[in-house]
């Protein structure tokens, strides 16, 4: 915010307006007009005061972070393509990429956090979290499918992003109906593994595995149990989250007929 609309600035207004009244000519200041020029003047300093303090409210640090989220998305997929300049053998594209999406991936929890603490919970906020999250999920999963088609194949890649669009639509039905669908423990082990799959899945298109010694850690068979264990619980969270939507739709509806039966009755009785 500006100085000139903070509160300073609101006050020397009033001081150059105070001012510009006692230069006028006393017979002149009861004029109509003249009050109204006051009050236009007044009224459009506070607008724009209110107008900045509402800019603030949006372009916060946790909506910042999440924005940065969603340039994060087509860098992923810039370094995921043949046109990527840095395709060394010692991995350094996947490397990049491996690197680039655990970045987006913590902040995923990091502005959702900072905007509870710091109480900057916003509309805009709201609206670019779950979508920035629902782009990065499905364009890692696309990339991936030509980037190690051995690793994810079409249809898993079609079964977790239809389970990402039908949460998304259960929510907004939810929220059209009044009421939320929380969170369970299974989503969030869906994004735990989600993301050591993507990563895993990155890794394996270089590295069949890794030898630390006598520690080997099997890369590729790694990605593979990772993808197929997300396909497990991104299937089993959705059927979790539709229970739980229809729950709350039945109840929503024993409610209706209820206070339905209740009108009708007093309607009933009043006649």
């Amino acid at each position: 915010m500006g100085p000139f609309f903070g509160q300073f600035g609101e006050w020397r207004v009033n001081t150059v307006i105070v001012v510009i009244v006692g230069l006028v000519p006393a017979h002149m200041r009861a004029l109509h007009d003249f009050r109204i020029f006051s009050a236009k003047s007044l009224s459009t300093i506070r607008t724009r005061r209110k107008s900045s303090q509402n800019l603030g409210n949006i372009v916060n640090l946790p909506n910042s972070i999440t924005m940065s989220r969603i340039v994060m998305i087509p860098l992923l997929l810039w370094i995921l393509s043949p046109h990527f300049p840095w395709q060394g053998h010692n991995g350094e594209q996947e490397i990049a990429a491996s690197v680039l999406f655990v970045l987006a991936s913590i902040t995923d929890g990091l502005d959702g956090y900072l905007a509870r603490k710091r109480k900057q919970i916003t509309t805009m906020g709201m609206l670019l979290d779950p979508l920035a999250d629902k782009i990065m999920v499905t364009g890692a999963l696309i990339a991936l499918v030509a980037y190690n088609p051995q690793v994810v194949k079409v249809w898993i890649a079609v079964v977790i992003i239809g389970r990402e669009f039908l949460v998304s639509g259960l929510r907004s039905i939810a929220s059209t109906e009044g009421f939320t669908i929380q969170a369970s423990d299974l989503g969030k082990l869906k994004t735990v593994i989600q993301i050591v799959s993507v990563v895993s899945a990155i890794l394996a298109h270089h590295w069949d595995q890794w030898q630390f010694g006598v520690l080997i850690v099997p890369v590729r068979w790694i990605a593979i149990a990772a993808i197929y264990f997300t396909v497990l619980v991104s299937s089993i969270s959705a059927i979790d989250y539709f229970v739980g939507f229809w729950k709350q739709i039945d109840r929503a509806s024993k409610d209706r007929r209820k206070s339905f039966v209740l009108s009708r009755r007093k309607s009933t009785g009043t006649s």
